[in-house]
């Protein structure tokens, strides 16, 4: 007898699984998932604004930080936020640190900037439960929200007490990205992101 909807939400808990069986899981699966505290979900394709975005400001940090003993990564490394028990994949980050040398080819776990572009379904989660995740990365100096629907980009800074300070840009403005010494035009985020010019 097929299960109700209630039956089906209620089961739900049984299908939890440990960072260890994500992992593995991960490494054959087609598609890529994020891993909550214990539950998993699937991660939608982004739009063309969304990809190019991205793609624009990895290579503009690759550029930067090529030769310093940091390392860009874009779209398919994981992040493992192991206080929150958590994998997430971040748009893009840099890690500069030594110890993500040493870890499995599939996961950092000290970055020091995470960037995420923003859409309109995912916005209020990249500034909500998944920047508290993030927040519990002690190495992380600075979180990078880019708007694909309009010219702005809110970069959230991590002060010398801990406390997180939000900056906003917006068109024509010169974005600055402490953690990894970059400024440049925010306009060069947007190139041939067609809608918005």
């Amino acid at each position: 007898m097929p299960k109700s909807a209630n039956q089906m939400t209620a089961s739900k808990k049984y299908f939890q699984i440990s960072p260890v069986d994500y992992l593995a899981g991960e490494r054959v699966s087609p598609i890529r998932h994020e891993y909550i505290r214990g539950e998993v979900y699937a991660m939608a394709g982004g739009s063309q604004a969304h990809g190019t975005i991205a793609g624009n400001m990895f290579a503009l940090l690759r550029n930067h930080i090529r030769g310093t003993g940091c390392r860009a990564f874009i779209e398919n490394m994981k992040v493992q936020i192991a206080a929150a028990n958590s994998y997430y994949y971040p748009d893009v980050m840099v890690t500069c640190d030594h110890r993500d040398k040493n870890l499995a080819d599939d996961f950092v776990s000290y970055p020091k900037l995470i960037v995420e572009v923003l859409s309109p379904s995912t916005a209020k989660f990249d500034r909500g439960v998944k920047f508290a995740d993030y927040q519990q990365i002690e190495t992380l100096q600075e979180y990078v929200l880019i708007s694909s629907d309009s010219i702005q980009v809110d970069c959230y800074r991590r002060d010398t007490e801990g406390r997180w300070e939000v900056f906003t840009y917006e068109k024509g403005d010169e974005l600055e990205l402490t953690s990894v010494n970059w400024r440049g035009a925010i306009d060069w985020l947007y190139e041939d992101v067609l809608e918005l010019e």
